[in-house]
């Protein structure tokens, strides 16, 4: 059912006209005014409060705020899918903001040798199902073409998985939120070989706590070692096997990541993460957000 809603919202976001995913006004995919509070502005370092331990550097493209909130609840929410492209254009534009900040921190290109691997956060199984999609996973595939498409080369690695099923994140503050997932998610089978391939980058649509980031970064970061999970342990079925749409990921193998000492099996430390909007409250340098967010209105 949940492939036949994924096809039925493509067919009808192709050949039916929209209205504004963030104001719902204007008939288009996004008005000039909500694309500008889209990606309007040069995405930002983004520090949540308190900021988790382990938490990677974190670069969102626009505050969880009014036009972006409800574009991106249209899309996650709704099955509004002709809004991906462009929430996967501006999460490119935080991956890229990423990217620069850790290249230009360690003082020049970090040896990088394969392609930036986009690696979602995954929802749980009953959103999936709930919905019809992953929409995490699916903005995400639009960011890596928008990658490839301005030169940098890119593709989607969704290996992770959850082991076991976490109570809903809604009214739970930042502690219960680390709690509450810790060790939920963990390496598909097979997906710490994939790992070796490139440079990580974590990527989601949303952060508000960064518990969810900080998770993935966790079990990332414990398939590096050799002696690590490759695996979570229990063989499942994929979470997103029949996800519409979402199931060409690129399956080319690039060069060998060079680990942080040189061996060539080691996966790379994450880079960054990256995601389309964060709080508000998040971002660095506020006075200037709030004057970009005023004119926007």
């Amino acid at each position: 059912m949940g492939r036949l809603r994924g096809w039925w919202r493509d067919l009808t976001d192709l050949v039916l006209p929209a209205e504004c995913g963030g104001c719902g006004r204007s008939r288009a995919v996004l008005c000039p005014r909500c694309r500008t509070a889209l990606s309007g502005a040069v995405p930002r370092r983004v520090r949540p409060v308190p900021e988790p331990a382990g938490l990677p550097p974190v670069h969102a493209a626009a505050p969880y705020a009014d036009e972006v909130r409800a574009a991106l609840l249209a899309h996650k929410e709704r099955g509004v899918l002709a809004l991906t492209p462009p929430l996967g254009e501006a999460l490119a534009a935080a991956v890229r903001a990423g990217l620069h900040a850790a290249r230009s921190g360690a003082g020049g290109p970090d040896g990088q040798r394969g392609p930036v691997l986009l690696v979602p956060v995954p929802s749980a199984r009953r959103a999936v199902r709930r919905r019809g999609h992953d929409p995490a996973r699916r903005i995400a595939l639009a960011a890596a073409g928008e990658l490839r498409r301005t030169g940098t080369p890119a593709r989607v690695a969704a290996v992770l998985r959850q082991r076991h099923a976490v109570a809903d994140q809604a009214g739970l503050d930042a502690r219960q939120r680390l709690d509450n997932l810790a060790g939920a998610l963990a390496v598909a089978p097979g997906g710490g070989r994939l790992l070796r391939d490139g440079g990580v980058v974590l990527v989601d649509d949303l952060m508000t706590t960064g518990a969810s980031l900080t998770e993935a970064a966790r079990a990332v970061r414990a398939a590096e070692s050799p002696r690590g999970p490759d695996t979570y342990g229990m063989a499942r079925s994929p979470v997103y096997p029949s996800a519409a749409g979402e199931g060409r990921e690129e399956r080319k193998t690039g060069p060998v990541m060079a680990g942080p000492n040189g061996g060539g099996d080691a996966i790379r430390e994450v880079i960054c993460a990256a995601v389309v909007a964060a709080s508000p409250d998040s971002f660095e340098n506020k006075p200037e957000l709030t004057e970009n967010l005023r004119r926007c209105r």
